[in-house]
């Protein structure tokens, strides 16, 4: 009897060690940690300055095909808008009373256009561009907005260099709120 009631403690205290590792993973007992894959695959935001943009290109003929397909049938087929918002225009109109918020007009960085393509877009099948379209998609919506020639093609490096025109507009690194 006395082996029996020791080996019942033991596996006791085993069971006990089991859960409060599966715990330490989880306050509720249950899933595992993220392993550096899966992480990666979600790890698709871009920074400003074009950070973790990855390689790729596309031209802005390639983008009018793209966009005609994918999007014009939500912003219009020169990005003026209809189900989804306007992409194009109101440059000059932010510090009006009625302001045209668009990418052209609003948005201070050219790398958050191809970061909201690429992760939201097209609303009915989000991520299922491929980067080179994105890159396509966002060098023709720029187009739209005249800040990029009829033969540009966009990469990396050269999306990030995009300077628009509303960028010097929005409070820069010194915010009030945060002490550094």
């Amino acid at each position: 009897m006395r082996l029996r009631e020791t080996c019942g403690i033991a596996f006791a205290i085993l069971l006990c060690a089991c859960a409060s590792d599966a715990q330490a993973q989880s306050p509720y007992g249950i899933g595992r940690p993220a392993t550096p894959a899966e992480i990666a695959g979600w790890n698709l935001d871009i920074g400003r300055d074009g950070g973790n943009l990855p390689p790729g290109r596309g031209s802005v003929a390639d983008g009018r095909d793209v966009y005609a397909q994918q999007c014009a049938s939500c912003h219009g087929e020169k990005g003026e808008g209809g189900l989804g918002d306007r992409l194009a225009g109101g440059q000059g109109t932010i510090g009006t009373a009625k302001p045209i918020r668009t990418v052209g007009s609003f948005w201070p960085y050219a790398t958050t256009l191809f970061d909201y393509i690429r992760s939201a877009m097209p609303q009915n099948a989000p991520q299922s561009l491929s980067d080179d379209d994105v890159y396509a998609v966002s060098a023709y919506v720029l187009r739209l907005n005249g800040l990029v020639g009829e033969n540009a093609i966009l990469d990396a490096k050269s999306l990030a260099a995009i300077k628009m025109p509303n960028r010097d507009s929005f409070v820069g690194d010194a915010r009030p709120d945060v002490k550094r």
